[in-house]
């Protein structure tokens, strides 16, 4: 027997003849039809159904003879149920099965995670374009202002200015800068872009306000809600906002318009002095009080300009005293108008002097 075995495992091909053979004799291919039939009616829903009916009544006839004890001994109930029981069981399978799925997706993840690659260190003048929404722009070395702003809140010793432009020429910024954020005095960011048209979908205030934040080597700590502020130039958005120097930190205003039916987009914030926060009526009179200083070949701009003029708030007006520290005259703007002079009441009595004799 164990010679032919060995000789049938020698060859193969003709074990697998043998087997065919036998499986095509009469009794195989009798009872092949009746397998075949009993095999498509299987249902392993219902198969399984009755296993695990099978294993509760196996748990049930385990707990008889407990419970046949209890009552002879007068014990009190166990109240553990044979359902109770196969559900407790199933539970644990579940368990187990889910712990060690959990520990082979683990394993996985470890294998396949790998470390994040380091941001590229930019430089402060890309963050600039970044914040500003552009490509790139050409630096003013010598710029001629086009935008003006007198206040008393303001030290104009401390004004720093700063232009670029597009490179086709139609779009101009302007950055105007009074004092710095770890100086004790008020201090002013203004960011003033001149543009035809608003042409990329703009960012929402805090993504914008963190920007342009980082381009000045700042981290924004807090930001509030934005509200919208009436100015001569129309709603401008504000909130609350500390800003952060790494030493310093400082609670400011931020602010934010749209370029709409005047070509002009602004943004920056405002920090008050020591002693003295900021507050929205402040900032209300600083937007009121910029001036346009040279439009050159722009007139829609120059025309926009004037037409806010009439839109200035009365509070926000600054008398003007003149620069060589004369005393204000009524040809001033600012003047008192004079009293009108009239005749006396004794020249009119009097009547017309007589001519003397020569």
């Amino acid at each position: 027997m164990s010679g032919q075995l060995l000789s049938s495992l020698r060859d193969p091909a003709g074990l697998l003849r043998r087997l065919r053979a036998a499986v095509s004799a009469g009794p195989v291919r009798a009872a092949w039809p009746a397998l075949r039939a009993r095999l498509a009616g299987f249902d392993p829903a219902r198969a399984l159904i009755r296993f695990a009916d099978g294993v509760e009544v196996a748990f049930a006839a385990l707990f008889r003879p407990i419970a046949i004890l209890r009552r002879v001994l007068r014990l009190p109930a166990v109240r553990l149920t044979t359902g109770l029981a196969w559900r407790g069981l199933a539970a644990a399978a579940g368990i187990g099965l889910a712990a060690t799925l959990v520990t082979a997706l683990s394993s996985q993840s470890e294998a396949t995670i790998t470390p994040p690659a380091e941001p590229q260190p930019r430089s402060l003048r890309d963050g600039a374009q970044t914040a500003a929404g552009r490509v790139s722009w050409i630096e003013i070395s010598k710029p001629i202002a086009m935008f003006g702003l007198e206040s008393p809140d303001l030290d104009r010793a401390t004004l720093a200015l700063e232009a670029r432009r597009s490179p086709d020429g139609s779009r101009r910024e302007e950055l105007l800068t009074f004092g710095a954020l770890a100086d004790p005095r008020a201090h002013l960011a203004l960011r003033l872009t001149v543009e035809p048209a608003q042409g990329d979908l703009s960012q929402p205030f805090i993504v914008a306000l963190v920007r342009a934040a980082a381009a000045r080597a700042l981290s924004v700590q807090r930001s509030g809600l934005p509200a919208a502020i009436q100015t001569r130039f129309g709603p401008v958005e504000a909130a609350d906002a500390t800003l952060n120097d790494g030493q310093v930190s400082r609670a400011c205003i931020a602010f934010r318009m749209e370029p709409g039916a005047l070509p002009l987009a602004m943004s920056g914030w405002w920090c008050g002095a020591e002693g003295k926060p900021a507050d929205r009526r402040q900032l209300v009179c600083l937007i009121d009080r910029i001036d346009l200083l040279n439009a050159g070949e722009d007139r829609a701009l120059r025309t926009a300009f004037a037409r806010t003029e009439l839109n200035r708030q009365p509070g926000c007006v600054t008398p003007r005293l003149s620069a060589t520290g004369r005393k204000v005259s009524w040809l001033d703007a600012d003047g008192p108008t004079p009293a009108l002079r009239t005749k006396t009441a004794t020249a009119a009595v009097g009547g017309p002097r007589k001519p003397g004799k020569r």
